[in-house]
Parts: structure tokens; sequence; C-alpha cells
């Protein structure tokens, strides 16, 4: 296979694989995040009413994952 047909073959699956997650994606990333609030608020983890709070505690479960 050459080089260029490879660029393209994985080109192609990246626009196919981006349009199918834009087809099948449940909701829009400000509901979603607006439900996980919600839960967060629900289950009394975070007292979350700005999107700024949600982005920090959303940042300090990143860095805890990583250890």
């Amino acid at each position: 296979m050459r080089p260029l047909n490879l660029l393209y073959a994985f080109l192609g699956g990246a626009i196919v694989g981006t349009g199918a997650a834009l087809l099948f994606a449940p909701e829009k990333g400000e509901d979603l995040r607006g439900q996980i609030r919600q839960l967060l608020n629900k289950y009394g983890v975070c007292k979350c009413t700005k999107e700024e709070e949600l982005e920090v505690l959303v940042d300090e479960i990143a860095s805890e994952i990583k250890k």
C-alpha cells in the first residue's frame, strides 16, 4: 500500500468517525454538563452552581485519575 493511500484511508476514517459521533451523540455538551451538575448536587458531591466551579471539579478529578 502506498503511503499516500494510507494517508487517504486514515483521513477518510477520521471524517466518517467524526460524522458518526455527531449523528449519534445523545445530547449537546452543554445539556450533558447540566445533567452532571444536577447529579453532583443531588448526591452532595459538589454544590456547583457555576460552570467555572464544575470545571475546577473536573480538573481535580482528572488530576487524581492521572496519579
